[in-house]
């Protein structure tokens, strides 16, 4: 069958219809988008220093045994710092925190040098980790910490000796991580829940500012 433009004697087999306005916006916008998405979807963990101070407990995070954590919001304005994983965690799930930030990093227990020296470099993605749930161990500022792993392997190691049960970052529940008020070491009493979900919602008066580290540690 002929087309009617052929038909009419057009040389153009097909007429051509105008490009939306909205059509070109959206075009142009792309590149624009993706930029924006490259600077915080993926940005390298800073190496901890004696300037790093906790967000929750404004505390040195240094003086303390045990991971650690770091939540880099841009290139910019640094990172925020954690005195355990637990209050890493803690951050993405909490409703009132930023959400676009550029990346989550824990410390990896696999390869650090010990529980008191987890290493200023020692950074693994906190969504890719393996946390020891339920171990005899306790966090920085209290309640029992969730012990993050490069491999499950190493995570089921340190469980076996330390008692608890392994999960990813994607079966982490709130109860777990920010006790809701509960007892985090499994008493009941709620004695090891002292750093729990209203004593971190309490934070906006007093939480520390993001501060950029000596450079990016990888």
């Amino acid at each position: 069958m002929v087309p009617a433009a052929a038909c009419a004697g057009d040389d153009r087999l097909f007429t051509e219809e105008p490009v939306k306005p909205f059509l070109i916006a959206a075009l142009l916008a792309l590149p624009l988008m993706a930029c924006r998405q490259d600077e915080t979807a993926s940005l390298p963990p800073q190496t901890m220093t004696a300037e790093a101070v906790g967000r929750y407990c404004g505390m040195n995070l240094m003086e303390h045994e045990g991971p650690k954590g770091q939540v880099v919001l841009s290139r910019e304005m640094g990172a925020y710092w954690f005195s355990s994983a637990r209050d890493t965690v803690a951050f993405s799930m909490m409703p009132d925190e930023v959400k676009d930030y550029g990346g989550l990093y824990v410390s990896d227990m696999a390869k650090a040098a010990s529980w008191a020296d987890p290493g200023p470099d020692n950074w693994i993605d906190a969504k890719a980790a393996f946390y020891v749930v339920g171990a005899d161990v306790e966090a920085a500022m209290g309640g029992a910490e969730i012990v993050p792993f490069g491999s499950r392997a190493s995570a089921e190691a340190f469980a076996r000796d330390k008692g608890g049960a392994v999960q990813t970052f994607a079966e982490l529940t709130p109860e777990e991580v920010l006790g809701e008020g509960r007892d985090m070491a499994g008493d009941g009493d709620g004695s090891g829940a002292e750093h729990d979900m209203g004593a971190m919602m309490d934070h906006d008066m007093g939480a520390a500012q993001p501060t950029t580290g000596a450079g990016d540690a990888r």
